[in-house]
């Protein structure tokens, strides 16, 4: 693919991030967003959380402060960026339905791009087999399923934070991977400035995947992990966001910054050598 203007469609959510997303993306030199489907908040973490605890429980607090930040981080932007990304409002879970699907192939996208949408099935994977990008937040293949940014930092592992920009198939994180990013770190770090410098970072790589699409190297696969940790969104718990508080109140991140290079020698990342960004430890 060598078109001088790429043409895509973005399928994402309706969360601040996913607006600072597809935003963005809509405002780079090369990429057209022809339209964008974001799915709703109805079945959302923080939905869930909200349907069934109190205010003061420790995954409420959690989600509240993850919101906060992501509004000291984006809004700026986003409300003061003309929106360019054509965006459709869809409820949760719809994107796989057979209106939708026959209105994106009607567009005849050169790409489809996801972040954060539900899991994909069906016709889109048939029509549009390695024309399918999708960003899975979080280190593939050792972290998959829910909350694969929050769990390396519960179990004291913040070497395994990143991104993992792949082609979509019909598992679960689990495509042809074409380039990852590790988080980067400072002094002081909450998870949250943690995951919003890494949702900075990636957008900018993922722009930077979509111009060269047509250069990309096919990359020698990392070893499939003698354990893979596979989470869903029931594993969220109230001790483990306590455990994962106490892990950056008694210096986890400080460590890290000592070990760094070491640590993440024992993790390398899949590095297309077309790809130059942000987030490339």
């Amino acid at each position: 693919m060598s078109k001088a203007e790429i043409r895509i469609i973005i399928l994402t959510g309706s969360e601040l991030r996913h607006v600072f997303f597809r935003k963005y993306m809509a405002l780079q030199p090369g990429i057209r967003v022809l339209r964008t489907y974001c799915e709703g908040l109805e079945k959302s973490l923080t939905t869930l959380i909200q349907q069934k605890e109190e205010i003061t429980d420790y995954r409420q607090r959690h989600l509240q402060a993850r919101d906060c930040a992501e509004y000291d981080y984006f809004n700026l932007f986003v409300e003061n960026i003309d929106d360019r990304s054509n965006p459709v409002h869809i409820p949760k879970g719809s994107i796989n339905d057979t209106g939708h699907v026959e209105a994106l192939l009607a567009h005849d996208p050169d790409l489809v791009v996801s972040y954060g949408c539900s899991i994909i099935r069906g016709k889109l994977l048939e029509e549009y087999a390695g024309r399918f990008v999708n960003v899975h937040l979080g280190l593939s293949p050792w972290y998959r399923g829910s909350g694969t940014n929050f769990w390396p930092l519960v179990n004291g592992e913040p070497e395994y934070v990143g991104a993992t920009f792949m082609h979509i198939d019909a598992g679960v994180d689990t495509g042809e991977i074409i380039h990852q990013i590790r988080a980067d770190y400072c002094w002081g770090d909450t998870p949250h400035t943690i995951g919003n410098r890494l949702i900075r970072d990636m957008t900018r790589v993922y722009a930077d995947i979509i111009r060269n699409f047509g250069k990309l190297q096919r990359m020698v696969q990392p070893s499939e992990p003698g354990q893979v940790k596979y989470y869903r969104k029931k594993d969220f718990t109230e001790e483990s966001v306590r455990q994962l508080y106490k892990n950056f109140c008694n210096g986890m991140i400080e460590r890290y910054l000592a070990e760094k290079e070491k640590r993440n020698a024992c993790v390398p990342l899949v590095k297309n050598p077309v790809i130059v960004g942000a987030g490339n430890s």
